[in-house]
């Protein structure tokens, strides 16, 4: 029995070495060539063969009787013991140093003594809200062993490695008794330890893909395994040297998955009960320990509202609370009580859109990845554990969502009530757009499936498309939440594009820092962001330039320079041919009266703006939109002062801050700071502040601002109704508003930026296709649509008093005997009654691509 056990241990010994061999010797046989390699064997059996008379020689010195019974058997097992300890010691050697690259790579020192755990960044709002989370593994580890229940302690150890505190990574005695089972043909897990785990966890052991990380032998069935074993014990046993207990045991809890995408015991605490790790009960915890064994099967969520003899989780949870009874953990009696418990889930879930912002969250994203491809720095948002500050203010956030979602519930209700009975899909005549929803939903990944599906037939094709209906659940119109509906996916396309869309953006003037972004109507349904990534035609909200360009510029105007309301019109070369441009004012009259450029920016009249845009001339206005962060692409032709150009809302909102700022831009901000998952700061941010027109200048601009919300402008109706509650508590009628509505042709784009003395809103609302829209300016003004839900929100900030800071104070008021241009204007046209209109002419077809100088247009559009 000794020899044939002596005989089997130099055999495996041998052949294991030959297996670790074979790589080099091929390799050798390659570099060498074949007589070279056996000349090398040659040699190499002279030495042995004088070894083994060496050997002889000692053994006859020291007497040995090679006679004796035993001396062959004694002489074979010595040999097999050397041969395994050699081949162990090879092999181990070989596993550390990746020799030849036959086991692929070990962690080394530095990630053994700073290991990076794979965790979600946390997005805070300036105000110190966590605001959401970016994540691939929802994980945010804990730091401090004391943040642990200690039942949750007991149960893991009782259950996974009941002599953790006695070995040192290995468990010798369990693996025997793993050994001895697998000899008897019982089950043959339970051998790993919790430090064991934790390696296998941390450094992902089992899931290395590639030779570099797998070695040449690691893809060898067999070998494998036990390469990855290996690695695991060695790493287990080196852990033990680095860490204590308590920390092994922390580590291990911040790394195993839990299921239902909860990574680490502080998110799987909260999604299944809605707690923290410390306050975890005694069957809570033995729920989440018991999960370990299989988190799908175990997972407590899967049996919910059915009998326990079906619960395989409450069954496992019993399990564990058992171990702890065996380990002394637990009380007989106590378990007795505690096993008839069903068990009480407190869920919540957590998901990368949770919270507010979300669209914020995605600008967030795409800034700071751009900022560390700029500056060649590593980044990743979703597995780097970053603390990301944001410049928001969540309660401002927050009121913002809430003014955009009850604001377009009304306005959506008039806009379905406007086109009751029709398509509002219309062209520039107001007919039907024919094949437009057809058109639609050619460009969806449904309908393209089903033509890989359907390849020649399609019949079919329209057929899954038109008539065959689902449940789905849509957003709702009515509530502005979710509603179940069973529709087609055609309908659901029509459904959806009867939708009108909103965007809104402030920011503090001074620094820069974005307060509040709301890119649409729900992130869920609507990702498209109409803050930065949507850009259309400003109307006539991009007259101050023309102003601030007439007052700064060259011609250095001021705001009591008169000008005639009368027809104009400028002969302007296309395409080779000659075109007459002659804009209408909005409601398509012309009170041929002389006014100060003040009031006619007040009242937003286009055939001043258009001919003040000829006399300063269209690239003046060009440079200014520029220098005042409009970055999108403008030409210097008649039309752009009338916002024939496509912009952003987050570029007219960082080019305003100028007139608040006295003449200094401050770009938007998104990110104040970031740290890293230990509280170091990577990077601090601050906004690109640069002066883009003299302090008076802007001064003016926004005294004559001032006059589109006090003085009879187009944004009056701003403090009527409950806007009157806007109104400064003392000094009521002094100014604390200005601003500037903005609507394009056929009313496709209704605009606002309003500003008070420390922020600038703008919102946008429209139709995601511009052929969507209201047909008339009685409702599709930007004073209807898009002043409204600004005001909401500003009553709301109003009503708010920890936002004291934010209500609206009168401006300073400007003091003639300071300033060397007249902006007190006197006059009878004061008393002039004709309505503000909110609209601008400007062709969508022509001037709306940037090319429409020399198009005559319809009074059907501006201001």
């Amino acid at each position: 029995m000794i020899n044939k056990l002596g005989q089997f241990l130099k055999n495996l010994g041998v052949k294991l070495f030959r297996l670790i061999w074979f790589l080099p010797n091929l390799l050798l046989e390659k570099v060498l060539g074949k007589q070279k390699l056996a000349a090398f064997y040659q040699q190499f059996n002279s030495i042995q063969d004088q070894y083994e008379e060496k050997k002889n020689q000692l053994l006859d010195s020291l007497g040995v009787d090679k006679e004796a019974q035993y001396y062959l058997l004694v002489r074979k097992l010595w040999k097999a013991f050397a041969w395994t300890v050699f081949a162990g010691v090879f092999f181990i050697f070989t596993i550390e140093n990746n020799f030849l690259w036959l086991t692929g790579e070990m962690p080394s020192v530095g990630e053994l003594q700073n290991p990076k755990l794979s965790q979600s960044s946390e997005i805070y709002s300036a105000d110190g809200v966590l605001l959401g989370k970016f994540f691939q593994e929802n994980r945010t580890p804990i730091k401090n062993y004391k943040e642990l229940s200690p039942y949750l302690v007991k149960a893991l150890i009782a259950t996974e490695d009941a002599r953790f505190y006695e070995h040192s990574g290995i468990d010798y005695r369990a693996m025997f008794g793993v050994a001895i089972g697998i000899l008897k043909g019982g089950e043959r897990g339970g051998g790993s330890t919790i430090t064991q785990q934790l390696a296998k966890n941390l450094f992902k052991t089992r899931k290395k893909e590639g030779i570099t990380k797998k070695g040449l032998l690691g893809v060898v069935p067999g070998v494998k395994t036990l390469i990855i074993k290996t690695k695991e014990w060695l790493t287990a046993i080196k852990l033990e040297r680095y860490y204590t207990k308590d920390e092994i045991i922390l580590w291990y809890l911040n790394t195993v998955d839990f299921g239902s995408n909860s990574y680490g015991i502080k998110v799987a605490a909260k999604r299944y009960f809605n707690t923290s790790p410390d306050s975890l009960n005694i069957q809570e915890a033995a729920v989440l320990v018991g999960m370990q064994k299989a988190t799908t099967t175990y997972n407590p969520i899967k049996y919910k509202n059915k009998p326990l003899d079906e619960n395989k989780s409450w069954k496992r949870r019993n399990v564990v609370l058992s171990q702890m009874v065996k380990y002394g953990f637990l009380k007989q009696n106590q378990y007795d009580s505690l096993a008839t418990l069903p068990i009480v889930l407190k869920e919540h879930e957590e998901s990368p859109y949770d919270g507010t912002g979300n669209y914020f969250k995605v600008a967030v994203a795409k800034y700071l990845n751009e900022w560390a491809a700029k500056n060649e720095i590593e980044l990743d948002l979703y597995r780097d554990g970053l603390k990301i500050i944001t410049t928001i203010d969540s309660r401002l956030q927050t009121y913002a969502e809430d003014a955009v979602s009850e604001g377009m519930r009304n306005i959506q209700k008039t806009f379905d009530g406007h086109w009751s009975g029709k398509n509002p899909w219309v062209d520039e005549k107001g007919n039907e757009i024919p094949g437009f929803i057809d058109t639609v939903a050619k460009r969806t990944e449904y309908y393209k499936s089903l033509v890989k599906r359907f390849p020649t037939n399609q019949d079919s094709v329209w057929y899954y498309m038109k008539k065959v209906k689902r449940k789905m659940w849509v957003y709702s119109r009515n509530t502005g939440g979710e509603e179940q509906m069973e529709i087609t996916p055609y309908d659901s396309i029509q459904y959806y594009k009867k939708f009108l869309q909103a965007g809104m953006m402030t920011m503090d003037p001074f620094t820069g820092h974005i307060k509040a972004w709301v890119g649409g109507l729900d992130f869920k349904y609507f990702k498209y962001d109409h803050v930065k990534q949507g850009k259309r035609q400003p109307g006539s909200t991009f007259k101050p330039f023309v102003y601030t360009a007439a007052i700064d510029g060259p011609k250095d105007l001021a705001p009591c320079y008169e000008m005639k309301d009368e027809p104009f019109e400028i002969e302007v070369e296309e395409k080779g041919e000659i075109k007459t441009w002659r804009p209408n004012n909005a409601d398509g009259h012309f009170s041929y009266q002389t006014m100060p450029i003040k009031r006619a920016l007040a009242k937003s009249i286009n055939s001043i703006t258009a001919r003040l845009t000829d006399e300063v001339g269209a690239d003046t206005v060009m440079y200014y939109a520029k220098q005042m962060g409009i970055e999108s692409p403008l030409r210097p032709v008649a039309s752009i002062g009338l916002g024939s150009f496509d912009v952003s809302l987050y570029e007219m909102v960082g080019a305003y801050s100028a007139f608040v700022n006295e003449g200094i831009h401050a770009e938007p901000l998104l990110v104040s700071e970031i740290q890293d998952q230990n509280g170091n700061v990577i990077q601090h941010f601050d906004a690109q502040i640069k002066r883009v027109i003299k302090k008076e200048s802007a001064q003016l601009l926004l005294n004559m601002l001032q006059g589109t919300i006090y003085e009879g402008g187009t944004g009056s109706s701003l403090l009527w109704g409950d806007g009157a509650k806007l109104l400064p508590e003392k000094n009521r009628y002094a100014p604390a508003f200005a601003g500037k509505t903005g609507t394009t042709s056929n009313h496709s784009d209704g605009w606002f930026m309003g500003m008070t003395h420390n922020l600038v809103t703008g919102v946008w609302v429209g139709g995601d296709d511009r052929s969507i829209h209201f047909r008339t300016g009685a409702y599709g003004e930007g004073s209807k649509t898009a002043m409204p839900l600004y005001r909401r929100f500003m009553l709301k900030v109003k009503g708010d008093a920890d936002l004291q800071q934010y209500h609206p104070v009168p401006f300073e008021k400007l003091d003639q005997k300071k300033f060397t241009k007249q902006f007190n204007c006197t006059g009878n046209w004061w008393g002039e009654s004709r309505a503000s209109n909110d609209s601008t002419a400007v062709s969508t077809d022509s001037l709306g691509s940037g090319s429409g100088s020399g198009v005559e247009v319809k009074p059907d559009s501006t201001n």
